[in-house]
């Protein structure tokens, strides 16, 4: 029997983040996977390539999440993009109606294309709602300064001391990625499991962010949880996989370049 990976987040029209980074990296690494779409993101190439930003209407979101897990019976889901409070409360709803053997949790805040005040509504709904339910998350160091109430992660420390403080809100295991916005040769990921904190390296690929790394990262943590592999083993073989897209990312005519991790 297939082992299922199921992700709720939202649609990126280039292909690169999104559900369709998810369903890619669940399938490279052996898994079924199925998806719940929670909004559609298409960057506009006429406006330079912003966001344009369309929720799915929560009784939507409610049946499809429905289908899925009456299907398919998932055991491990990565929540990635949600976007509106209603969206949220929806999809907290849905996760509470089943167990789970994890939660994985992708933290997207501030989402582009809302008016400030409702990025905020949409930020303190994630924390209220979806963080407490997490086992992993897995936030940059923007969306892990904002959790843990800390101005600016620059160094190892203040990675575990954030990824700490992110802990006591209910995750148990928190992955504070610091990718290439720590200084050094080496992109740095802090891991924390409410007793220890690993450091994970890996060699920089150039200075600049690539669409869909952080998709990948968490798609690929889901992948690993769902064939049964321990928290640890499954963030590093995320790490690997990441760090490998990035190597072999892939460009277009829009002014970003994409995880592509080669088969």
């Amino acid at each position: 029997m297939a082992t299922v990976s199921y992700v709720i987040a939202g649609s990126e029209a280039t292909g690169g983040a999104g559900l369709q980074a998810d369903l890619r990296t669940f399938a490279q690494l052996g898994t079924y996977g199925i998806g719940t779409i929670t909004c559609i993101v298409s960057f506009d190439p006429k406006a330079g390539w912003g966001h344009r930003f369309v929720p799915i209407a929560a009784p939507v979101i409610a049946d499809q999440i429905e289908a899925a897990t009456v299907a398919h019976e998932p055991e491990v889901v990565k929540i990635g993009m949600l976007g509106t409070p209603e969206t949220i409360t929806t999809v907290a709803e849905g996760l509470r109606a089943r167990p789970w053997r994890h939660v994985v949790v992708d933290p997207v805040l501030i989402c582009k294309g809302q008016e400030p005040g409702a990025a905020l509504d949409t930020d303190n709904a994630l924390r209220e709602h979806i963080l407490p339910l997490a086992t992993v998350v897995t936030p940059n160091l923007f969306e892990a300064a904002t959790l843990a109430g800390m101005d600016e992660l620059t160094d190892i420390d203040a990675l575990a001391e954030a990824a700490r403080r992110i802990a006591d809100q209910g995750p148990a295991v928190v992955v504070v990625k610091g990718g290439v916005g720590l200084p050094g040769d080496d992109a740095v990921d802090v891991v924390y499991d409410g007793s220890e904190v690993t450091v994970l390296r890996a060699p920089k690929v150039g200075e600049e962010r690539v669409s869909g790394a952080g998709c990948v990262f968490a798609a690929a943590t889901t992948a690993e949880l769902a064939k049964g592999a321990d928290v640890l083993d499954a963030v590093h073989t995320a790490k690997e996989f990441t760090h490998a897209g990035i190597e072999t990312r892939i460009s277009s005519t829009a002014p970003f370049d994409a995880v592509c991790p080669r088969l």
